[in-house]
């Protein structure tokens, strides 16, 4: 097990905050950052992700759920909105999907690029004609290349130094270059209803964002151009209240994943999906929605 400052701003003050299981998650007394300490040695490293985790990962639902063309619709509307044309440095890519639905989308458009520490998803996205580069992003040298625009779709949760991560980003984009992050929202409904309960908080989250203190931390390198709650999901919500907090399988998560996406096909749902998409709406407006996403411009 590792002990950990905060990733945010580097103090070794913190209080407990909450217990589940063998996760202790604190907070800290600088910044009001909450994240997890101590965590397993293989998750802060990302060993886990390039063993054990893989399989999650290239399970047959998760890889269904992930290409399936309603999967990253929220995110390529927000992307193709700041970033029309450019190259395109997705960080964390896993099994390459959304760069596969960008090229599939806008093919004359961008360059892309996926990145990753977990070995057999590249494997994987490379089959599907996908350029990546294998290995630790912070160790990863790049030469004189620079990106137009960088992605953290789900990333900045999983990092043992997140904060290392957003400076070495910056470091690779252009002059003017954008940064997309999304992170689970530690305000939204979800979290306020379940807290521990909440399948989201487990052991392979190290960091447990809200607005300020995601803002707080990229703001040496970038400023903010939009911010964003997004995305609610109804089901996590009652599956977790009436299974007290019990472990969620990765077989389950993708399963769900699966699911979910076959009501966003079902022609008989539209009205459910209406009904659903005024909720979203009316969460996100009070920063209340699963996700956070922040659009960034990189400092001059």
């Amino acid at each position: 097990m590792i002990q950990r400052n905060c990733p945010v701003c580097q103090a070794d003050e913190a209080a407990p905050r909450l217990v589940k299981g063998c996760l202790r998650l604190a907070r800290c007394q600088r910044c009001s950052m909450v994240y997890a300490s101590p965590v397993p040695e293989d998750f802060a490293t990302g060993a886990y992700y390039d063993e054990l985790g893989a399989g999650f990962y290239l399970s047959p639902a998760k890889l269904e759920g992930d290409y399936a063309e309603t999967r990253f619709n929220r995110e390529l509307r927000l992307f193709r909105a700041r970033c029309p044309r450019g190259s395109v440095l997705d960080v964390g890519c896993s099994s390459g999907a959304f760069l596969f639905h960008l090229r599939a989308r806008f093919p004359a458009d961008y360059q892309i690029l996926g990145t990753d520490i977990s070995g057999p998803p590249l494997d994987y996205a490379e089959s599907r004609g996908v350029p990546v580069r294998h290995g630790d992003f912070l160790a990863a040298q790049f030469g004189d290349w620079r990106a137009d625009a960088i992605t953290f779709w789900a990333v900045l949760e999983h990092l043992d130094k997140p904060r290392a991560f957003i400076e070495k980003a910056a470091s690779l984009l252009k002059p003017e270059g954008l940064c997309f992050v999304l992170v689970p929202n530690l305000d939204s409904l979800a979290m306020r209803l379940l807290k521990e309960r909440y399948r989201y908080i487990y052991p392979q989250h190290l960091n447990y964002f809200s607005r300020a203190t995601l803002l707080r931390m990229v703001e040496p390198w970038f400023h903010l151009v939009e911010a964003r709650a997004t995305h609610f999901n109804p089901v996590v919500i009652w599956q977790d209240w009436r299974g007290g907090g019990r472990e969620v399988s990765n077989q389950e998560r993708a399963d769900l994943l699966k699911r979910t996406t076959a009501y966003k096909r079902n022609a008989w749902l539209a009205p459910v999906r209406l009904f659903y998409q005024l909720l979203e709406n009316g969460l996100a407006r009070f920063q209340l929605a699963d996700n956070l996403v922040l659009v960034l411009r990189r400092r001059a």
